[in-house]
């Protein structure tokens, strides 16, 4: 039997006496990094907040617990890793042992000055090394995952250098703008919007960034905490979500279609004009991987786990709510022969509307109108009105327009819409009706605010625009035809972005 199936063989458990299968040297390692652990907890935490007794017992049981810990996660994901990469548990055991190496750097705050590493951004630090080790390893026995991987590193590692290059060879649009950090490669990052969000982790939310949904800067205020700055943790975090988004949107569109399109649909979302936003302090990438996961769970009729992503995708933005309609038609085409009596498994979905609820009730509170997210839109020109309104807007706009930025960023917006549209129309009967009443509504919607604006951001986060030209770009002048709209305008697009110029 081959070490690949080996694995096959053992459908029972694996106890901790299999941990030795790994090798005494892993089992160090392992057990060294949650003795580590442990006291770095005990010494951040227990130590400062405790009595002399009480302390000297957290002494002792926290490393022990670290200990145990460790053992107990390298174990369970030892044995998940097998059944997925399909290669033994031994295996499995002695190459995830190297990702906990990592956490021995955490000793090194003993050494480091104070000012270059504290233990929580060493502990950052360690976490990082530790993921990357994990999804290498990853990548070296799982398709899917080295597929997303490469993916993600030539377009996100071309996207930086163009923005960097950027910033420093032509430098910011005449005038005053924010700078987010002091070092200009860093700041890059926080353009526009960007800024909003993080002045809301820093500060709480004030005026009209209440227009701006909770999650997005509420994650940036946690781990910022450890990093002790806001802007890479917001960079940490988009980046993260991002490479998780394509995971998912590649194992769903593979489930739906074949590898190929999946191949083709992460590749063309990585290279979309307006990507450079998945990369920057802006809440594309969580809520893309957000709202694709949904999708993911449903597909697999997980409607409890569904409802749970549905409810932190409308907690950052308010198009997470259409995440209802999927639902309903995703259970409707299981249960149409009883719904009755599998009502109990559509309860999830409204999960997703507490998302939008919780929001709505902070706001009561704080300014006693649950729909100032919306009324506050007015800031930026945008009302209620039918979809054409917002179109007819934009010709009018272009025609008193005092410049030819005016006039671009107008026929940008027009196309962008136009693009959406025409997708939608001639690729419905591709894909199935949840993913096109999802499509249809995320187009829809902001169509009627009266204002194309952001439009092709609202473009980028529309995943089933992506599976539709997927299919399409099994023709080869199709899939010319993308990269050739693609690739340009992307460079284009992330130039004007590092240089404070509007996009989108």
């Amino acid at each position: 039997m081959s070490e690949r199936h080996a694995n096959a063989a053992s459908p029972t458990g694996y106890s901790g006496q299999r941990a030795l299968e790994g090798g005494i040297p892993a089992l160090l390692v392992v057990m060294l990094a949650g003795l580590t652990l442990g006291f770095f907890l005990w010494e951040s935490l227990a130590a400062p907040r405790l009595g002399a007794f009480f302390s000297e017992i957290a002494f002792l049981a926290l490393p022990l617990l670290g200990a145990a810990a460790t053992y107990f996660l390298w174990l369970e994901y030892a044995r998940y890793f097998s059944a997925r990469a399909g290669v033994t548990f031994a295996k499995s055991l002695r190459h995830d042992a190297i990702t906990w190496a990592p956490f021995l750097l955490l000793w090194a705050t003993y050494v480091v000055p104070p000012n270059l590493a504290t233990g929580s951004r060493m502990l950052v630090l360690a976490a990082m090394l530790s993921a990357i080790l994990k999804v290498l390893i990853a990548a070296r026995f799982n398709q899917t995952v080295r597929e997303v991987l490469l993916d993600f590193v030539a377009t996100r590692a071309a996207i930086i250098v163009i923005a960097e290059l950027a910033a420093v060879i032509i430098g910011q649009r005449p005038g005053q703008h924010v700078s987010e950090s002091s070092q200009l490669l860093l700041a890059v990052w926080g353009r526009w919007d960007a800024v909003h969000y993080l002045n809301i982790a820093t500060h709480g939310y004030q005026g009209t960034e209440m227009a701006f949904f909770p999650l997005y800067p509420m994650m940036i205020r946690a781990l910022g905490v450890l990093v002790g700055n806001h802007l890479v943790a917001g960079l940490l975090i988009s980046n993260a979500c991002f490479f998780f988004a394509l995971l998912f949107l590649y194992k769903l569109l593979e489930r739906e279609f074949d590898r190929t399109v999946a191949r083709r649909a992460i590749f063309y979302v990585s290279i979309f004009p307006s990507a450079v936003f998945f990369s920057a302090v802006y809440t594309e990438s969580l809520f893309f991987m957000l709202t694709v996961a949904t999708f993911f769970y449903l597909r697999r009729r997980r409607w409890l786990v569904a409802g749970a992503i549905g409810f932190l995708a409308a907690m950052t933005r308010v198009e997470g709510i259409l995440l209802v309609v999927p639902f309903a038609l995703e259970w409707y085409s299981v249960y149409r022969q009883r719904l009755l009596e599998n009502i109990r498994s559509l309860l999830p979905a409204a999960l997703i509307g507490c998302g939008l609820a919780l929001y709505m009730a902070y706001l009561w509170v704080l300014t006693g109108d649950p729909l100032f997210f919306s009324h506050v839109q007015a800031h930026w020109n945008r009302h209620l009105a039918p979809p054409w309104v917002s179109v007819a807007n934009s010709f009018i706009a272009i025609a008193h327009a005092q410049s030819g930025a005016a006039v671009a960023n107008q026929a940008l917006e027009l196309s962008f819409t136009a693009l959406m549209v025409a997708v939608l129309i001639f690729g419905w009967k591709r894909l199935r009706p949840s993913y096109i009443a999802y499509m249809a509504l995320s187009i829809l919607i902001p169509m009627s605010t009266s204002s194309l604006m952001s439009m092709p951001r609202f473009a980028l986060v529309l995943f089933p625009l992506f599976a539709i030209l997927a299919r399409w770009g099994d023709r080869p002048w199709v899939n010319n035809l993308i990269l050739a709209f693609s690739l340009p305008l992307l460079g284009l697009f992330t130039v004007l972005f590092a240089d404070w110029y509007w996009v989108a």
